[in-house]
């Protein structure tokens, strides 16, 4: 069965965590353990199951009463198999939702039918657009405490699509529903006639998976050198790593970059096995016909398609870091497989969360800011723009006093370009 990767985000109380308990109680998915745990907390006085323990199970989200980090679930139904990312409300915590962001096929958004559109709303919006997330939906929750009202429905509905208009989502659903009593989550609901729409799992289960990576743009970063060191195999030479984009063939003339050497792929091997090919997400090893100097951060790469290769690029970032980025200040850009000492040289400019509008020479970004800068690398790097191959393109900044990620970023193209 497919897999469909998808993320809940939304602001603070807007019932993330009880859509999911939702699902995966409604879906019938639970096992015992669970269910226990749940009549348990309902036996301890709760009028109704609290659902949201199924997902904030740290004992400090329970004390606290938020959630801390990117809860991850895995669940299946007869028609797909899914991963779940439920990531934090509070606007401290967008680098979280970036995170589960990354790999996501689909974004549900969570609105509360009485407060409408936040600025985490429009923020999580954008998030999506940017990181190239294909399919979302408008999950408006709630719909209980309006009286599940069509015209709050059609008034939310209705603001929500033009703040995204701009960007162009190939595919949007809204959903009106109650995650708390179960309305259009899994069966529909009774008390809105008025929507015509498939409840959340239905639209879950049959939305189109597109596929993000380009078939003629084979990328494999080398994780690791294979050299087995006895007489048995003393030619054995393999480079192991996982595809991130494309196809490579036995074969298959390629690059690799940045040292811009050629060769042709002369074996596959996956669990120790010959295979004829591999495609992107799959775990192997290639071996190159010529003798050619690779090492682990390099990328073997379809020559009649290779990854630029500069000293400079520009990237859109998402700050993480209490302190504030400045232009000067040195990092440790991580990318793929590879590593390359960094210096943010300039900073283009800052996104307005409101208007989605770009406000040139900021003098900083702040934490949660999201702007676009220019990196200097002290080496060349070979890389993608991540709108053309999200493994190559994407990075993270990392203090090499504290080795903290201090922020996630999107490579858009060269300085040169």
């Amino acid at each position: 069965m497919q897999l469909l990767r998808f993320i809940t985000a939304g602001s603070v109380d807007d019932g993330k965590s009880t859509l999911i308990g939702r699902l995966l109680f409604d879906s019938k998915v639970l096992l015992r353990d669970q269910l226990a745990a749940l009549g348990r907390a309902a036996r301890g006085g709760e009028t109704t199951l609290n659902l949201a323990l199924l997902t904030d199970g740290l004992r400090a989200e329970r004390e606290q009463g938020i959630t801390i980090d990117v809860a991850y679930k895995y669940f299946t139904t007869p028609r797909r198999r899914f991963i779940i990312a439920d990531t934090p409300g509070h606007v401290q915590y967008t680098r979280n939702m970036v995170t589960g962001a990354s790999t996501a096929d689909l974004a549900v958004l969570l609105v509360d039918a009485r407060l409408g559109i936040l600025e985490q709303t429009r923020r999580h919006a954008y998030l999506a657009a940017m990181l190239g997330i294909p399919s979302i939906v408008l999950a408006l929750n709630k719909m209980d405490l309006v009286g599940f009202d069509e015209q709050v429905f059609t008034r939310i509905r209705d603001e929500f699509l033009a703040i995204v208009a701009p960007f162009k989502f190939p595919d949007i659903a809204t959903i009106p529903l109650s995650a708390l009593r179960g309305d259009n989550v899994v069966e529909p609901s009774t008390d809105m006639p008025w929507f015509t729409g498939r409840p959340l799992l239905r639209h879950l289960e049959e939305v189109e998976i597109r596929d993000r990576t380009d078939p003629h743009r084979g990328r494999f970063p080398v994780q690791v050198v294979i050299r087995p060191g006895d007489d048995a195999h003393h030619d054995y030479r393999g480079f192991a790593g996982q595809v991130a984009s494309g196809v490579f063939r036995v074969g298959d003339e390629v690059v690799i970059q940045p040292s811009g050497l050629r060769s042709v792929v002369s074996a596959i091997e996956r669990y120790g096995e010959p295979v004829d090919e591999v495609h992107a997400g799959a775990s192997a090893t290639l071996q190159l016909r010529d003798d050619v100097d690779v090492g682990r951060g390099e990328i073997i790469a379809t020559a009649a398609a290779p990854p630029r290769v500069s000293r400079e690029v520009v990237a859109q970032v998402c700050w993480m870091a209490e302190r504030p980025l400045v232009a000067g200040a040195k990092y440790l850009l991580r990318q793929a497989t590879s590593g390359a000492k960094a210096m943010v040289s300039d900073l283009q400019s800052l996104v307005d969360i409101h208007t989605f509008t770009n406000q040139p020479r900021p003098a900083q970004l702040s934490k949660n800011d999201i702007g676009l800068v220019h990196l200097k690398t002290a080496q060349p790097i070979a890389f993608d723009a991540y709108d053309d191959v999200h493994g190559t393109g994407a990075f993270i900044l990392v203090d090499e006093t504290s080795n903290g990620t201090v922020a996630s970023g999107m490579i858009r193209g060269s300085v040169e370009n």
